[in-house]
């Protein structure tokens, strides 16, 4: 065997702590078993299915598309979303310092926090919390600090010391479906500011409500001080593969977040942007009344699970259910695991959410159909039910697939 000539080389460390995503985990293997396939009622996906009109790209200057544009994103856009929030959430927005633009709430979240972020700086997560926020952090130089699911905001002033540099909120709340009222946001903004600390709100679920259940972060604070505020149209609208979302906060932070922008991103997609701005309201009186669908059909199967046995954790909004499934003797990740590879049911483990979610599982009810969806319920209940589970199976399946187990704690790559 001969001796290779160079040193061997290493990953950061950084990048070798933070695991995969684990619902983006799950729905590759989904991925790959439809490919080969497979039918897979699949829960798992962050996502809601619209019947979205098409207006074609023939009234925009395509050419122009084909180019960089503003890196705050195009103004036009801006001034829709601006009053769209003043409209709907009764929160003005200065479409010229006050927001950007991006591919994506993902990465704009994370430019928040490295905007922000001192090493060591800590960061409040109410669980069950998307999954991304803790490696965030980490990455961001900051230290993550988890308050359980069980937790009302009136709780949370234990958490809060002289190292606490923000606190991040889902809401509407990915995966439970809780808006968080006014009173709770005012008392936690108040709570926040007073320490000298921000409060980062992700906001990507807010066309997903029943009602008046949703209050802006912006209407809390009109003036943004001490406010971050993360959303996607990408997801609001149901283009998610379009990859648009947007930060609204005051100029300094603004600022701060377009520096990054410019040097991480650029610019997001220019023609999309130009395709969003000039349909944004024709889009959304197809969109609005969609995504009030899906939370009424969320709700419906709320009722459906209460009444074959399967609690869930309290919630309005969103098109995410999560499920109590801490009767089953074993991890979410057995459970979703087994539940994928011998009955073709995609959901995402608690774990994902936080270190006190193990117990439940996170199912999504906008992409199948009512009856999908209760039979695949059935089926859940009742290997929840009989404990029922298959390690051979699963490493068979995983081998099929050219698939690793889910490594929580470091690299599959090694």
């Amino acid at each position: 065997m001969s001796v290779k000539p160079y040193p061997a080389l290493s990953l950061s460390s950084k990048v070798e702590s933070i695991p995969e995503a684990l619902s983006v985990y799950v729905n590759n293997l989904i991925y790959g078993m439809k490919r080969r396939g497979d039918r897979i009622t699949t829960l798992s996906l962050g996502e809601a299915y619209f019947d979205l009109p098409y207006f074609g790209f023939e009234d925009i200057d395509f050419k122009s598309g084909y180019h960089y544009s503003e890196s705050l994103g195009l103004l036009d856009l801006r001034k829709k979303i601006s009053a769209f929030y003043e409209e709907q959430y009764e929160a003005k927005v200065d479409s010229h310092n006050e927001i950007i633009i991006s591919a994506g709430s993902k990465p704009l979240i994370y430019m928040a926090l490295q905007t922000i972020l001192e090493d060591g700086d800590e960061v409040l997560i109410h669980e069950p919390a998307w999954l991304s926020y803790p490696e965030q952090i980490r990455l961001a130089g900051g230290i993550p600090i988890f308050i359980p699911y069980n937790c009302s905001p009136s709780d949370f002033k234990s958490y809060i010391n002289t190292k606490t540099k923000a606190l991040i909120l889902n809401n509407p709340n990915n995966p439970a479906g809780k808006a968080y009222a006014e009173s709770e946001l005012r008392y936690l903004y108040d709570l926040l500011r007073k320490n000298g600390s921000y409060i980062i709100v992700d906001e990507a679920y807010s066309d997903f409500v029943s009602g008046d259940e949703f209050v802006s972060m912006a209407k809390i604070a009109p003036d943004k001080d001490g406010v971050i505020i993360v959303n996607s149209l990408s997801k609001n609208l149901g283009i998610s593969g379009w990859r648009v979302g947007y930060a609204i906060s005051s100029p300094e932070i603004i600022y701060g977040i377009l520096k990054l922008n410019q040097h991480l991103i650029t610019c997001a997609s220019t023609i999309l942007l130009m395709y969003l701005a000039k349909h944004f309201d024709e889009i959304l009186e197809s969109t609005l009344p969609q995504a009030r669908e899906v939370v009424r059909f969320r709700q419906e199967i709320v009722g459906y699970a209460r009444d074959i046995g399967l609690a869930t954790l309290g919630g309005c909004s969103t098109f995410y259910l999560f499920i109590d499934i801490s009767k089953y003797g074993r991890s979410s990740l057995d459970l979703a695991m087994h539940l994928l590879m011998k009955y073709h049911i995609g959901v995402v483990p608690g774990s994902a959410y936080g270190e006190s979610t193990d117990g439940f599982i996170r199912i999504g009810v906008g992409a199948e159909t009512e009856k999908d969806v209760k039979t695949a319920l059935d089926v859940i209940k009742r290997v929840v039910d009989e404990g029922e589970y298959d390690a051979t199976l699963i490493d068979t399946e995983l081998d099929r697939l050219n698939a690793h187990p889910f490594n929580s704690m470091k690299s599959n790559y090694q």
